[in-house]
């Protein structure tokens, strides 16, 4: 499962319609240019696909009265809308996910109830719960893992891994059953976007799609 589909789905999804630029612009605002592999030029190309895949319906946008170029927005179609949610149930339920996934399903973790996110944060720390017990159980020696040999570090560095997963899970679990941020049905959720024609403080250098004014060429 790659990040980038759930991240640039759930990022039109919280503008209703976005362009390109505005899509790049929030996954900069977020970091995930240099936690995932949203650059510019890779989300330009996502857009494009998953239109032509029935994911997102394009509108055609006139140009602006400004002279800027002419954009095209991305809606979410209902299969869109479907597959955001298996993508973003998978992100956050899974024990083994990329990193950069399991970062795109925290991202919009507020889209779902908060009873349902709970539930599958529960089944990625069983799963995690599992997989330690499993392993311990079968490859680490009980004198120690240098008796056999430095390869005994892989599986230092995964149980270290797990650990430090399943410790996190364990307080997003607690933190979502206080109470913490605003779930779906709940009233008006956090947005982490930034206003179109506000500068971002944390946005990469012009990308060649970029037109002057600051938005992608023409479908784009």
């Amino acid at each position: 499962m790659s990040a980038m589909r759930l991240l640039v789905l759930g990022a039109v999804r919280q503008h209703g319609r976005a362009h390109g630029y505005m899509v790049r612009n929030d996954l900069e605002f977020w970091g995930a240019h240099e936690w995932s592999n949203a650059k510019p030029g890779s989300i330009y190309h996502a857009l494009k696909q998953m239109a032509k895949q029935g994911l997102l319906f394009a509108h055609d946008v006139a140009p602006s009265t400004a002279g800027g170029p002419p954009r095209t927005e991305y809606e979410l179609t209902d299969k869109g809308e479907e597959v955001f949610f298996a993508l973003l149930r998978e992100a956050l339920s899974s024990w083994n996910p990329k990193l950069d996934v399991l970062s795109a399903g925290v991202g919009f973790i507020v889209d779902l109830p908060r009873e349902e996110a709970i539930a599958l944060l529960r089944q990625r720390l069983k799963g995690l719960e599992d997989w330690h017990d499993t392993v311990t159980e079968a490859y680490v020696p009980a004198e120690g893992a240098e008796s056999i040999g430095h390869i005994a570090e892989i599986m230092e560095l995964w149980l270290s891994a797990v650990d430090s997963g399943t410790a996190w899970t364990r307080a997003l679990i607690e933190r979502l059953e206080g109470g913490a941020y605003v779930m779906a049905g709940e009233g008006e959720p956090f947005r982490a976007v930034l206003p179109e024609g506000v500068e971002n403080p944390y946005g990469t250098v012009p990308h060649p799609g970029d037109a002057a004014a600051g938005g992608p060429r023409r479908g784009e």
